[in-house]
């Protein structure tokens, strides 16, 4: 997988947000949150059945939805508790102290890694 793809969706996600008026502080957690999530789907997940890892956000008001879906992998997302001297493991951490809330879909051949900002997610409102 082409590791420029998600810069480009990265810089797609400061965009479109950037341009919509958001608090700078909000994009910049929705830059973080966007970067670890596709970091992990790469590490971590296998390519979608056409060879893609997709980023997905909806701006709601003051909320910013995330999602990364990918093909799964051989465990399930989950923030876990790196070791001290880990160079790598705290993505999910990361995310989940950035977030409002965050979850995992997992459906057929699919997982999505999702995540809102600046207040719930529509799946509880």
């Amino acid at each position: 997988m082409d590791h420029r793809l998600c810069a480009r969706g990265a810089t797609a996600l400061v965009e479109s947000l950037g341009s919509g008026g958001l608090p700078e502080e909000l994009v910049g957690e929705a830059e973080t949150v966007a970067s670890e999530l596709v970091t992990n789907a790469i590490l971590h997940g296998k390519p979608l059945y056409d060879n893609t890892v997709r980023l997905h956000w909806r701006v709601r008001g003051d909320r910013v939805e995330i999602e990364v879906t990918d093909g799964g992998g051989v465990t399930a997302p989950a923030a876990r508790r790196p070791s001290v001297w880990a160079q790598g493991g705290r993505g999910l951490r990361i995310v989940r102290s950035v977030a409002h809330e965050w979850g995992v879909n997992e459906e057929d051949d699919r997982v999505t890694v999702w995540a809102a900002l600046g207040g719930p997610s529509r799946r509880r409102v």
